[in-house]
């Protein structure tokens, strides 16, 4: 028997490769299979089972293609009602696979049809338990992306949930090793550890969510401090349960190259969003005027979900040399299928061509220090709550990047500001984001925070962010 946990940094998520005797099964896919069947050609196996813990919210999971190409029936636990063929096994229901054997625990409370699946080995010992969004290291799934769907409260489905975690895996034995479908920096929960795999009675002790004294603490714990979740969530779930178009589809329209002027040509009547996916450094010394930038080399996929949040949206792309197809599979993971092609030779084509070009005005942290010493400066820090909380310059304002579509109305774009995040990568996707607004009188620091934090621009006291965070 074999376990492999394919985890991608970018989404923190983890799918499941499972080989026995010939035969293998995937649990929670992502959107481009040929990885998967390349794997499954190597190893000379068969796949019997697409597993899928739940209608994913986060990504497109690549069940369907997988499907396809492979023949291998998809597996849902109890309650599932997916538009297209699928077995919906029933709670306790076995599989086989090989010389092991898959049996399905119905755990609902992240959403009604979520399920977690336990791996008995050759022996019959229960070995391993693929818990989906039922259960992650030091952390439990939101319950509160199904209410719509279920007609139910978040506090109703954490209170499900808790009857799923107490009642169907806290009574397994510490010894099982479990195999979460996120780790740390995923939206689907809030305090995740960041290590991927653990073992079931480590959780036991370290877990906050199974330590609660009773059903009503758990609620509160659980449902405490949920910030809301990225727009693009249910458009993504809509996707997994009703399908979509084949990754290879996605991947030959979005490759169409397009010359300056078809760019430009293209731009102006299709009602595109350009999307320049380069370094925030490259972007800050030039750019095509209205692009907006986010980064590739950072969580490229969640914050195009949630800053561009509508997967419809025609979108351009202006890549790194060579980095075009890598952009397309990544967009495609969080469903945005709509990319209309890409600017060929880049910014340096665009350039070259004579087309007019923008620039975001980036200073230097020893900068800032200088031109705000002794003076007073409206800062903008975009960083998230508890990275404010945990230290800032004492004259910074905390508006969060995640939130811009909400706060960019409040900012006077006749009152000069200063705009920093931790590196540079989300105030340079923020700066982005102001000047195709309109808004150009402000300067965006280099390097972030941890660049101010070397000056002797004031800070707030230092305090650690899991404190923040508890």
């Amino acid at each position: 028997m074999k376990i492999e946990q394919i985890y991608t940094g970018c989404l923190a998520q983890g799918a499941y490769y499972i080989v026995s005797n010939g035969e293998a099964a995937m649990i929670d896919p992502l959107r481009e299979t040929q990885p998967y069947i390349d794997r499954l050609e190597k190893d000379q196996v068969k796949l019997k089972y697409i597993f899928e813990t739940h209608f994913h919210a986060d990504f497109v999971s690549g069940h369907l293609d997988l499907s396809r190409k492979t023949k291998a029936p998809i597996v849902y636990g109890p309650t599932a009602k997916p538009e297209f063929e699928a077995i919906i096994a029933e709670d306790n229901q076995v599989f086989k696979v090989g010389n092991i054997t898959i049996k399905v625990l119905h755990t609902p409370g992240h959403t009604l049809e979520s399920s977690s699946f336990l791996l008995m080995d050759e022996n019959g010992k229960e070995t391993a338990l693929f818990s989906g969004d039922t259960l992650f290291l030091g952390d439990v799934g939101r319950p509160d992306l199904a209410q719509k769907a279920a007609n139910m409260t978040q506090e109703q489905l954490a209170g499900l949930l808790y009857e799923s975690l107490y009642n169907k895996i806290l009574p397994l034995d510490d010894n099982i090793t479990v195999y979460p479908a996120h780790g740390a920096g995923s939206a689907c929960g809030k305090n995740m550890q960041k290590e991927t795999v653990d073992t079931l009675g480590n959780q036991k002790k370290t877990n906050y969510a199974l330590n609660q004294k009773d059903k009503e603490s758990f609620i509160k714990a659980v449902t405490d401090g949920l910030l809301p979740p990225p727009a693009y969530f249910g458009m993504n779930v809509a996707m997994n349960k009703g399908g979509y178009s084949s990754f290879d589809e996605v991947l030959s329209k979005g490759l169409h190259a397009l010359s300056p002027d078809e760019f430009e040509e293209m731009a102006e009547h299709s009602g595109a969003l350009m999307l320049d996916v380069r370094n925030n450094e490259d972007f800050a010394n030039g750019f095509v005027p209205q692009s907006i930038n986010i980064g590739l080399n950072g969580d490229f996929a969640p914050w195009v979900g949630a800053l561009i949040a509508d997967v419809k949206q025609p979108i351009l792309l202006i890549a790194g040399q060579n980095e075009e197809e890598e952009t397309v599979t990544r967009l495609s993971r969080v469903g945005f299928d709509n990319v209309l092609g890409f600017l060929k030779g880049g910014f340096e084509a665009w350039k070259n061509s004579g087309k007019e070009s923008d620039s975001v005005n980036r200073i230097s942290a020893q900068q800032f220090e200088k031109e705000i010493k002794g003076k007073e400066a409206k800062i903008i820090d975009v960083r998230k709550e508890s990275e404010y909380n945990s230290e800032h310059i004492d004259q910074a304002f905390n508006k969060p990047l995640a939130y811009i579509n909400e706060w960019i109305s409040s900012v006077d774009p006749a009152e000069h500001f200063y705009l920093h995040c931790a590196g540079g990568y989300r105030s340079m996707m923020a700066a982005s984001i102001l000047q195709a607004r309109g808004y150009r009188n402000f300067s965006e620091i280099e390097g972030g925070f941890n660049a101010i934090a070397k000056t002797d621009v004031p800070k707030s006291d230092f305090v650690c962010q899991s404190k923040v965070l508890k």
